[in-house]
């Protein structure tokens, strides 16, 4: 297993950054990036209806600016929120990433527990750059192809990842995997759900909080001060963002310990 970073020079994460921009800069230039980024950010504000289809991933531009600047947010807001959660959170064991994208958050989450890491998504592409995250971080593990509420979730210690999923699930999805996280949590498992701040899109949160809470869980929301590579500030920037303040809400179901 990967050794927990002790300090700054044994943090993976600016080389892993690096590695994105010579990664997906091969054959786009910044302008394209960034065109990708600004149709990126207008789904996620503005056209969220879309996102269950995959229009998040549609097109090289935006393909490139999910990985090189949603990826990195996601890392080091999913990192900042288990270690604010404290012991519950990190301990030792495998994570499970539902709807992993490219796989930065749950491999931020596994970095801390020294676990192997399993990234789950509908889409291909993300399942490949799931698989080309674990190898670049170190990280034991892979990608595979499926459905964040149809897969099977461990009823045993470890921890269960839902980052910016849960929201593009329809009602029954949604139901069937809150019903799963709580099995798995019942025998075991960590579960933690993140999902922005803003709150218009999230009808099902408050229902899901009260069920956390009733389990055993909290809810949180975080605000954090991001120290991100130039790179992705200054793309960022560009498109009209501003990631110098990172912020979520989340539910974390510590599960029963054996």
């Amino acid at each position: 297993m990967p050794d927990r970073p002790e300090s700054p020079a044994h943090d993976p994460f600016p080389a892993w950054v690096d590695a994105l921009q010579e990664r997906h800069r091969r054959e786009l230039t910044f302008a394209e990036v960034r065109k990708g980024l600004r149709a990126l950010s207008s789904l996620y504000v503005e056209r969220r209806g879309r996102l269950s289809s995959g229009a998040a991933l549609e097109g090289a531009g935006k393909r490139a600016a999910f990985a090189l600047y949603y990826g990195p947010l996601h890392f080091v807001l999913v990192r900042e929120i288990v270690r604010a959660l404290g012991p519950e959170a990190t301990r030792p064991g495998p994570v499970l990433d539902l709807g992993c994208g490219t796989g930065a958050a749950g491999a931020a989450w596994a970095l801390e527990t020294g676990g192997a890491f399993e990234g789950i998504d509908r889409s291909g592409w993300a399942v490949e750059e799931t698989r080309w995250t674990v190898a670049r971080l170190g990280l034991k593990g892979s990608g595979r192809k499926g459905g964040a509420a149809s897969s099977a979730l461990p009823k045993a210690p470890g921890a269960i990842l839902a980052a910016f999923t849960v929201n593009e699930l329809d009602t029954a999805e949604r139901d069937r995997l809150l019903a799963s996280v709580k099995e798995a949590a019942s025998g075991g498992a960590r579960v933690l759900v993140v999902e922005p701040l803003a709150r218009r899109a999230l009808g099902w949160w408050d229902g899901w909080a009260a069920a956390f809470r009733e389990a055993g869980g909290r809810a949180d929301e975080w605000r954090f001060d991001a120290a991100l590579p130039p790179s992705v500030t200054e793309l960022g920037r560009a498109a009209g963002l501003d990631p110098r303040r990172l912020g979520a809400r989340s539910l974390f179901l510590p599960g029963r310990r054996p």
